[in-house]
């Protein structure tokens, strides 16, 4: 039987089974996915308690190694090149993480903190200006700080003693740009 393909002027020998020009089987998965089967995974490589502390060791030393280094130091521990590699890699990817979320978490005490000082202060009346602008806001530990001025309530002198053109504090007024 000869089937014509439309638009090509070709000719196939063909049956009405799956050998014409469309074929009966269904397609798995994406069109743009091969069709070969995936590589299998190599399997996670573990290291002993030895390579481990050592590689920490080294790590403390020295965040990167030089080829040289690195060879040196596969060889010692009896792993490839590429392991020591891939580890201090990870490791450093790690290590900044790690940094970073410190780095947060400190900012996020210190917040809670000034906070605090600024809540107390309010309670207190020791701050002069309530946060109104949203620059004051952002700027809230800051100006937290500067109006709660402890040095002045341990060495206050009595307003009297003070000349009347003087600062009865003794000190000039510390002037934020934030804090006006």
């Amino acid at each position: 039987m000869s089937i014509a393909c439309a638009g090509r002027g070709e000719a196939r020998q063909g049956s009405n089974n799956s050998s014409g020009p469309f074929p009966l089987s269904r397609r798995i998965g994406h069109p743009y996915q091969s069709r070969t089967p995936p590589k299998r995974k190599k399997p996670r490589t573990s290291f002993t308690r030895v390579q481990v502390n050592e590689l920490e060791k080294r790590f403390n030393k020295q965040k990167y190694l030089a080829s040289s280094e690195r060879a040196q130091l596969a060889k010692q521990l009896n792993m490839t090149d590429a392991q020591v590699k891939t580890w201090f890699q990870n490791r450093r990817t790690k290590w900044r993480r790690q940094a970073a979320e410190e780095r947060e978490a400190e900012r996020q005490a210190t917040n809670r903190l000034m906070m605090s000082l600024q809540a107390e202060a309010l309670s207190k009346g020791l701050l002069t200006d309530p946060p109104t602008t949203p620059l004051y806001n952002s700027n809230a530990s800051l100006c937290a700080l500067e109006n709660i001025k402890p040095w002045a309530e341990r060495n206050k002198p009595t307003p009297t003693s003070a000349a009347p053109d003087q600062d009865p504090y003794g000190s000039t007024p510390v002037v934020s740009p934030t804090c006006s």
